[in-house]
């Protein structure tokens, strides 16, 4: 004897069945979602400017830009003084002051707002209170402290490959321009 079941009671069960699934499903998706949330939120913009404010970013980022100035300004007159060695004092004070000028007009504000949805897009919620955490220890506030001049003896340490960098450059623009020159310089072959 054959056991048939009606229709509707196949189906009901099969809706059942799925409804099931899904819940299961559905709260499996919850549980890891909530989970997640709270470590993988993304920083806001307020976390953010705490954490500028604790790691004294303002403070920093005017010296670091001065200090960046000295450096180009060195590198800029030794190679001015290469290309054109009948360079002034005069003129090379006016470049100074020039760079000076620029260098008063750098709107920190502004910089900071740049930087915010860079470091929002790079660390979590949970990421931002841990580095705070720490630049809130003895040991991060000693970090603060010395980067400034750890930045500032690595960048002067670093200047001589820096300079023979840009020597290169140099010598390559100079080999480039002569090339360029020689070429012009050069009758045309159109003519044959």
């Amino acid at each position: 004897m054959m056991n048939f079941r009606s229709p509707s009671h196949t189906s009901s069960a099969g809706v059942m069945v799925r409804a099931c699934v899904s819940l299961v499903l559905l709260l499996g998706l919850a549980v890891r979602l909530l989970g997640q949330s709270a470590a993988e939120a993304p920083a806001t913009r307020d976390d953010i400017l705490a954490l500028f404010n604790l790691m004294h970013v303002r403070d920093q980022v005017e010296p670091a830009m001065q200090f960046i100035a000295k450096q180009q300004r060195a590198i800029i007159h030794d190679n001015l003084k290469r290309q054109t060695p009948r360079v002034s004092p005069e003129d090379l004070a006016r470049l100074d002051q020039f760079t000076t000028d620029i260098m008063k007009d750098l709107p920190v504000d502004g910089m900071l707002d740049d930087m915010v949805p860079v470091y929002q897009r790079h660390l979590t919620k949970s990421d931002v209170e841990a580095m705070s955490a720490f630049y809130s220890s003895p040991t991060g506030q000693k970090l603060l402290r010395e980067m400034p001049a750890m930045t500032a003896e690595s960048m002067q340490a670093a200047s001589p490959r820096i300079q023979a960098l840009m020597d290169k450059v140099m010598e390559r623009a100079r080999q480039m321009a002569q090339d360029n020159q020689g070429k012009k310089n050069t009758p045309s072959d159109t003519g044959k």
